[in-house]
């Protein structure tokens, strides 16, 4: 069993900035893959960032992209997001979210594809 502590979000203004981080304790060498999702009210969880732990490689939806990073820390098993630029779309509770599976590919994105979950943490952008 692989258990994730997501923290960092709150409230910000149009352009600016937050981390969120993701700790993850237990079976964390049975992780491949580990993501970011986010979910704003009356919509679908949606894939925000992945990276896979083997090699560091990256995932991001096109909304996030070149404003969002993703990265790892191996030593403290910690998982990072880095969110710049942010916009009222950005708005929702975001996820933290760990997968077992060696391949996912463009499936990193997808999240029935992960079995481990954190707590939502909520980010709010102001116009």
């Amino acid at each position: 069993q692989v258990q994730l502590v997501a923290s960092g979000g709150g409230s910000v203004q149009a352009g600016g900035s937050l981390r969120l981080s993701c700790a993850a304790s237990g079976d964390t060498f049975s992780i491949y893959y580990m993501a970011w999702f986010r979910q704003a009210p009356g919509k679908e969880r949606e894939g925000v960032a992945a990276i896979y732990t083997g090699d560091g490689r990256t995932f991001y939806a096109d909304s996030v992209k070149d404003r969002f990073t993703i990265s790892q820390d191996n030593a403290k098993n910690t998982l990072y997001l880095q969110m710049n630029t942010l916009n009222p779309e950005d708005t929702a509770t975001y996820y933290c979210a760990a997968a077992r599976s060696i391949v996912l590919g463009l499936r990193a994105l997808d999240p029935s594809q992960y079995h481990y979950w954190g707590q939502g943490t909520q980010v709010t952008v102001s116009s």
